[in-house]
């Protein structure tokens, strides 16, 4: 065989192994970002409830042990704000795309006080959808314990 025939018997294997190493870097380049976009979806969930908590944890519930508190009846309204906005007023689109009011519960303890009981803000039936792929993420639950409970020392 001689080298004209074995140089022409070769021609276009570079093309063929272009196209097979672009295809698996690229495959491997979205396989990353899509990754990392359902990583940074999975952490703002979680942070959204943590807010939440914490807000809430400083907030007055809408109960008859409250009756002074004059912003009761929007504590809730105000926490899942919080959750959604990461701000206490409605803003214009969430921090989590697609993240619902719906989706957040907001739960008082029935002896929740100043340094008693507890707050829990949950969200859940959140649908994570990228390259046409829908899953749906697992309840993600804060709890902690009451704190201020909307007080504010006459001092201050």
């Amino acid at each position: 065989m001689n080298i004209r025939h074995r140089k022409q018997s070769q021609r276009g294997i570079a093309t063929i192994e272009f196209a097979v190493c672009a295809a698996f870097f690229f495959f491997m380049l979205v396989a990353v970002v899509a990754f990392g976009h359902f990583f940074w979806t999975h952490n703002a969930l979680v942070e959204a409830t943590r807010r939440g908590a914490r807000y809430a944890a400083d907030q007055c519930p809408d109960t008859a042990a409250f009756t002074s508190c004059a912003d009761r009846a929007t504590t809730i309204t105000r926490v899942k704000n919080v959750v959604l906005y990461d701000s206490s007023t409605a803003g214009t689109s969430p921090f989590v795309p697609d993240l619902t009011d719906t989706m957040v519960t907001v739960t008082y303890s029935g002896n929740y006080g100043i340094a008693t009981g507890q707050v829990s803000v949950k969200i859940e039936n959140y649908q994570y959808s990228i390259l046409g792929v829908s899953i749906t993420m697992p309840t993600y639950q804060t709890t902690v314990q009451g704190e201020a409970a909307g007080f504010v020392p006459a001092n201050l």
